[in-house]
């Protein structure tokens, strides 16, 4: 990067980075331990698991929804020397580095179906909707606004990839057009070549 230049990388990609393996090892966890009978029998852990499925997805979805809201109110226009970073290599960072996290909760889910079967793979796989929904609001807000919100990559590794934790002091923004990913993070679709 020359002349001062950040390595940015997108806050709806970095959110919604973490909700697919949340997702399938939460719905791979709770339909394992569905099989298990547990202490307290199949009936009680899905009927927890459902509940606490909601709860973490409407939690997930609306934690720190300020800091998000104060962070792009102040977001500085990105210069030209920044060097915006391709969606796969932020989702890749964002799972590497919390690769054993993501392991330990699913072994976690796994051997609590023994005591509350599919509770805790259904509390997985709320965590990852929430973090869609999460994406999705802040991918709205984007379109509004007419600008894409962007967090230094340098930021990402010291808060342990929270693009509204504490390392993070402010982001940048592009046009709407900028990057590879759409507005809230998704795989930018590509027009049909006529």
């Amino acid at each position: 990067m020359a002349r001062g230049g950040q390595g940015l990388a997108r806050v709806a990609v970095v959110v919604r980075a973490g909700a697919a393996p949340l997702w399938w090892l939460g719905v791979l966890a709770a339909g394992i331990g569905a099989l298990v009978p547990g202490l307290t029998g199949r009936r009680i852990g899905v009927l927890a698991g459902a509940a606490l499925f909601l709860v973490a997805a409407a939690v997930v979805a609306t934690v720190r929804r300020k800091r998000y809201t104060a962070l792009a109110a102040s977001a500085a226009r990105a210069g030209k020397h920044d060097v915006l970073q391709d969606r796969a290599v932020t989702v890749r960072n964002w799972r590497r580095g919390h690769r054993w996290w993501l392991l330990l909760a699913f072994l976690a889910a796994l051997g609590s179906a023994f005591a509350v079967p599919a509770t805790a793979g259904m509390l997985m796989a709320g965590c990852g909707a929430g973090l869609w929904l999460k994406s999705g609001w802040i991918g709205r807000r984007e379109q509004a606004d007419g600008a894409l919100l962007w967090v230094r990559v340098d930021w990402l590794a010291r808060g342990n990839g929270r693009p509204a934790g504490k390392a993070v002091r402010a982001y940048r923004s592009t046009g709407i057009a900028a990057g590879d990913a759409a507005p809230g993070g998704a795989r930018r679709k590509t027009a049909a070549l006529v």
